[in-house]
C-alpha cells in the first residue's frame, strides 16, 4: 500500500477517533435519533464511497499532480517558485476550489439533488462530515483533479490538502463547541463547529452561507458569511424540513436514493410520527 495511503488513513482514523470521544464527553446539542440508527448508514457511506474511487479513479488528485509534474503541464510550471511557496499557492488553490465547488452545489439544481443527502442528516455530528452522495465525491475528484492539472499543483499539495480537509471536514462537524474565547479568534482562520452548523440549518437564508470547508477566509471574501444564527446556537433547526427524523431516512438505501426521488407528503408525515413516538 502506497505511504501517502497510511498517511491518510491514520489522520483520518485519529481525528474520527479524537472527534468521537469529544462528542461524548462534551456533546453541545442533544440528538433527534440516537447513534445507532445514524451512524450504520453514515458510516457506510464513506466504505461504498472509497471503493468507487478506487475502482472509478484510482490514480485520484495525487495520481494527476505525479503526471503533470512529469510532463511539466499546467500554470505552476511556467513559475520559477521554491516547492514551499508552489505548496502553498497550490493548497491554497485547491481550497478556494472548494469553496466554489461547495457553492455551486447549492445553486445549481441538478447538483443540489446530490448534495442535499449531505443536508438531509437530522443530527449535526462528525459522522455528517463523512455523509456525501457517492455521485458527489466522483464530480469533487473529476473536480480536483481538472485543477490540479490546469494548474500543475505538486503532489505534496494535493496530499496535504486531502489530509487537512479530511480533518476539518470532521472537526467542523463535530456536535461540540470550542470554548467562548477560542471560538472567535479560531473562526478567524478556520471553520468551526458553530459557524457550519449555520450552514446546516433548515432556513434558507442561512443554508445558502458559509460554504467554507477549511480555511473561513473564503465566506468573507466572496459575501457569503453569516456570523450568527437567527434562532441562536442552541436553537438552529438541523436538516432539511422536507426530510424529517424518522426510522427509514437513516437507511442506507434511502441516503443513496435522495438524489433520484423527491420528498412526498407522506415522507414528513411519517417522519413527525416517528418523532413524536422517539420522545415518547
Amino acid at each position: 500500500m502506497p505511504a501517502e495511503v497510511w498517511w491518510r488513513l491514520g489522520c483520518f482514523v485519529g481525528v474520527l477517533a479524537i472527534m468521537l470521544l469529544w462528542e461524548r464527553l462534551q456533546p453541545k446539542r442533544q440528538a433527534q435519533l440516537p447513534a445507532k440508527r445514524r451512524w450504520p448508514a453514515n458510516l457506510g457511506i464513506v466504505v461504498i464511497n472509497t471503493v468507487v474511487l478506487r475502482v472509478l479513479i484510482p490514480a485520484g488528485a495525487i495520481g494527476a499532480a505525479l503526471w503533470s509534474a512529469d510532463v511539466s503541464f499546467g500554470l505552476m510550471h511556467y513559475w520559477d517558485w521554491p516547492l514551499t511557496l508552489s505548496v502553498v499557492t497550490g493548497f491554497l488553490i485547491l481550497d478556494c476550489t472548494i469553496y466554489w465547488q461547495h457553492r455551486l452545489f447549492h445553486r445549481i439544481p441538478l447538483l443540489w439533488r446530490i448534495h442535499r443527502m449531505h443536508h438531509a442528516d437530522t443530527d449535526f455530528d462528525t459522522t455528517t462530515g463523512l455523509r456525501f452522495h457517492p455521485l458527489e465525491i466522483v464530480f469533487s475528484m473529476l473536480i480536483k483533479i481538472g485543477i490540479v492539472v490546469l494548474f500543475g499543483i505538486p503532489a505534496l499539495a494535493v496530499l496535504i490538502f486531502e489530509i487537512v480537509l479530511n480533518a476539518t471536514s470532521l472537526f467542523n462537524h463535530g456536535n461540540v463547541a470550542l470554548p467562548r474565547r477560542l471560538e472567535w479568534p479560531v473562526r478567524r482562520v478556520i471553520v468551526t463547529q458553530e459557524m457550519h452548523r449555520i450552514h446546516h440549518s433548515q432556513l434558507p437564508a442561512e443554508t445558502n452561507s458559509n460554504y467554507s470547508f477549511n480555511l473561513s477566509i473564503w465566506d468573507r471574501l466572496f459575501r457569503s458569511y453569516t456570523a450568527r444564527p437567527q434562532a441562536g446556537s442552541d436553537a438552529i433547526q438541523i436538516g432539511l424540513k422536507e426530510y424529517p427524523a424518522q426510522a427509514q431516512s437513516t437507511k442506507l438505501s434511502y441516503l443513496l436514493a435522495i438524489p433520484f426521488r423527491q420528498p412526498t407528503a407522506t415522507d414528513v408525515k411519517s417522519g413527525s410520527q416517528d418523532k413524536d413516538e422517539s420522545t415518547q
